[in-house]
């Protein structure tokens, strides 16, 4: 594992082939993440663009509302479930907050169909 170590407000983190990320202000490094439909070559940029891939892979559209207060929106969240498994995504309602996490969770749960690619 290579990469720099960087400090700020109080945390130590890696980052992970600094010469290919940007210089963030306060000296610190910021590496951009997507999330790519391999079959497709498609990255996605948009929820809809998100579920209609989900929607193909056999999810659909979880509005259940649990006991953890948040009532049926998911307290913030869009979910989708899968009928053959046990399996849950759960990606913030905006976009803007549709992370590297989450990301990885949709990857984790569809390995033939998305990845994680820096942009």
């Amino acid at each position: 594992m290579s990469g720099v170590w960087v400090f700020r407000n109080g945390v130590v983190k890696l980052v992970e082939n600094p010469s290919s990320a940007s210089a963030a202000p306060g000296g610190g490094v910021v590496r951009r993440k997507a999330l790519l439909h391999t079959p497709t070559g498609e990255v996605v940029s948009s929820y809809a663009s998100l579920e209609r891939r989900l929607l193909g892979l056999g999810w659909e559209r979880y509005y259940g509302g649990g006991s953890s207060g948040h009532g049926a929106d998911g307290g913030g969240m869009l979910r989708f479930h899968k009928r053959s498994s046990v399996d849950l995504i759960s990606v913030p309602k905006d976009f803007a907050h549709f992370s590297s996490v989450h990301m990885y969770d949709v990857v984790i749960k569809n390995r033939e169909s998305f990845r994680v690619i820096d942009v």
